[in-house]
């Protein structure tokens, strides 16, 4: 089993940042990718960010320039740097690990922009 706890969620003016933590309960090198979810009131679930075992990273086109995912192996911890935010990127984001076989899920840390 494995915990993935997701933290610096908040509440920030538009154009401001957050960065968000995801911290694994084991070395994230085992996993084959990693990556942050959202999901806005109403809305399904969205990939904002991922990022495999070899570091190549995608984006949902919306966060494009504005957010970067990284990981720090010895602290087995996954970032989500989000820049000028914006009211829609409000929502409850969520990290998730992929080992091929299982995919993790953490409870989730709410990420409110104000205009």
């Amino acid at each position: 089993q494995v915990q993935l706890v997701e933290s610096g969620g908040g509440l920030v003016q538009a154009g401001g940042s957050l960065r968000l933590s995801c911290a694994a309960s084991r070395n994230i090198f085992s996993f084959n990718a990693m990556g942050w979810y959202r999901r806005a009131p109403g809305e399904q679930r969205e990939l904002v960010a991922g990022i495999t075992s070899g570091d190549r990273t995608n984006y949902a086109d919306s966060v494009k320039g504005r957010f970067s995912i990284s990981r720090d192996i010895a602290q087995n911890t996954v970032y989500l740097q989000m820049n000028s935010l914006k009211p829609e990127d409000t929502a409850v984001y969520y990290c998730n690990a992929d080992n091929g076989y299982l995919g993790y899920w953490g409870r989730g840390t709410q990420v409110t922009v104000s205009s």
